[in-house]
């Protein structure tokens, strides 16, 4: 199975395609919209978010609800195209020169040969995710089918971290930030309110979730097939993250073997088990039956109301970065679009060990895994 978006921040709208969806899985288009609602919200989003009503539109691939095997395009309208001419070829085409720090703008003007970053930051920009929500969304839907949850929740906001454990029932959002601990939320929300007033940003921390997955998904043949290997590319591919583990992560780094890896036990009743799971659920590039805990850092936007010194790329000279309308943090949307992009390599690995045209065998074939 595989996904590729398309579509620029400003164009009609952002759009992706999934090859290898098996046929017979009944599509929920009101879970695809609540995803891309959840996208839009959390506490400290711009101004763009009150203009964009994110909704799915299929346009192939599904006929009455149901996935047909063939590959499944979809649509998410940008409702501020039409207040922004940025990208219509009848515009004026003003070139933005004044490339933003931390952006894709300089990098990727240098690579592709152009003076103008709007050629860039289009395309660069997180807008795109929308499309990841949808197609990923679509893909936690297979997922489900097979007894498999993915669920995720906040753990920092600036210097505000909740170093509680959770079991996966207990993960369940409500709250703005994102964070489960109320106390922390309030807190996140106060700091927040702080960098608007300064004309900053603030990044944080995510933990993701999945329960449900059999042993055996990923491989230690060969270095592309390892599970976590592909689970934290997918993560990594996601803007503004900067940092991903899985289970202890880095802070293996400080510990005795004896306090990292999980001893194993047998009892007839169920099987092969672990009493901790300081791995996160894989071993040896493989899932072992246990929850899979990643946990992903996503630096602080870079486009801050008060500017940032750059340089002007069309006259060399020194200059501030343009301050556009941003997010103070969209460390909560961050959630949303990694719990996606989780679900969509994670549909991806089980298809390829499963394989099946059909639901209905791909289901058959899970069940028979031990």
């Amino acid at each position: 199975m595989r996904v590729a978006t398309a579509g620029e921040s400003h164009g009609k709208g952002v759009y992706a395609v999934i090859e290898g969806m098996p046929a017979g899985l009944a599509l929920d288009g009101a879970a695809i919209d609540a995803a891309l609602a959840r996208r839009q919200a959390g506490y400290g989003r711009g101004a763009r978010q009150s203009i964009e009503q994110d909704r799915v539109t299929v346009l192939s691939g599904v006929r009455g609800g149901v996935t047909l095997g063939s590959p499944i395009a979809i649509a998410v309208s940008n409702r501020d195209c039409e207040s922004s001419n940025a990208m219509a070829p009848s515009c004026p085409q003003e070139k933005l020169t004044c490339v933003r720090p931390g952006h894709a703008d300089l990098p990727g003007m240098l690579k592709f040969g152009t003076d103008d970053a709007r050629n860039i930051l289009e395309r660069a920009s997180a807008r795109e995710t929308a499309a990841r929500v949808a197609a990923g969304e679509v893909c936690r839907q297979l997922l489900g089918a097979l007894g498999v949850g993915i669920r995720g929740f906040v753990r920092r906001i600036g210097s505000v971290a909740d170093g509680r454990d959770y079991a996966f029932a207990d993960i369940l959002l409500d709250s703005d930030t994102g964070m489960l601990d109320l106390e922390c939320a309030a807190r996140a929300r106060r700091e927040i309110d702080a960098c608007r007033e300064a004309g900053d940003t603030l990044g944080g921390a995510v933990e993701l979730r999945v329960k449900g997955l059999k042993s055996g998904f990923g491989s230690c043949m060969t270095a592309r097939e390892k599970l976590d290997a592909r689970l934290c590319a997918a993560l990594f591919s996601v803007q503004a993250v900067k940092g991903v583990e899985v289970g202890l992560g880095f802070a293996a780094a400080g510990l005795r073997g004896s306090e990292v890896h999980d001893e194993i036990f047998f009892e007839k009743e169920r099987g092969y088990f672990r009493k901790t799971n300081r791995a996160g659920g894989i071993e040896g590039g493989m899932s072992n039956g246990e929850e899979l805990v990643l946990s992903a850092v996503m630096k602080p936007i870079p486009t801050l109301m008060r500017g940032l010194l750059t340089v002007d790329t069309a006259t060399g000279k020194p200059a501030t970065a343009e301050a556009v309308r941003s997010d103070i943090c969209a460390v909560p949307a961050c959630e949303v679009v990694l719990e996606s992009v989780l679900a969509t390599e994670l549909c991806a690995a089980v298809l390829d060990r499963l394989g099946g045209d059909t639901l209905q065998e791909v289901v058959k074939r899970y069940k028979e895994l031990p």
